[in-house]
């Protein structure tokens, strides 16, 4: 068996809109809504910067117990490139912890798992290693939203 091996990346805050999300409401693949990112900062040893508005959450609810995340964002390091972030993933808890995640309350930590697959895209040559890079988030609630720590898998 092969060992799995990463390296931290960043530490990824974003600011969510919650009161101007889309509720598109029940679909024939669960209750999807539109969260929009108006902003928000990352931070690590090799890539620092903000997030750029116009990013979005596409969330899906997908039973009692679960939401699918779909994430895509524009990021601006602090040397100015701009990469593409997207990532897919997946919250699961307790169908009464999802009840309160929705109300908006912060879960015990070991209540609130989100994990995600991350992927990026840039035509800055400084970071061109972001492009075949695969990376793996594990989501922290905050009393301000979610906080990404995202791992480079080597």
């Amino acid at each position: 068996m092969t060992e799995l091996n990463s390296q931290f990346l960043t530490a990824l805050r974003l600011q969510v809109d919650f009161s101007a999300m889309a509720r598109i409401g029940k679909t024939p693949v669960g209750n999807r809504l539109i969260a929009p990112v108006t902003g928000g900062r990352f931070e690590g040893p090799r890539l620092t910067g903000e997030v750029l508005p116009g990013g979005a959450d596409w969330a899906l609810y997908r039973g009692e117990d679960r939401m699918l995340v779909d994430v895509r964002l524009t990021l601006k390091t602090d040397d100015g490139a701009l990469i593409y972030l997207t990532y897919q993933g997946a919250l699961r808890t307790s169908a009464e912890n999802m009840v309160r995640f929705k109300k908006g309350e912060i879960l015990p930590k070991e209540a609130f798992n989100l994990r995600t697959i991350t992927r990026f895209e840039t035509g800055a040559v400084h970071y061109d290693w972001l492009n075949d890079m695969i990376g793996i988030g594990v989501g922290t609630q905050e009393t301000t939203g979610v906080v990404y720590q995202i791992f480079e898998i080597l």
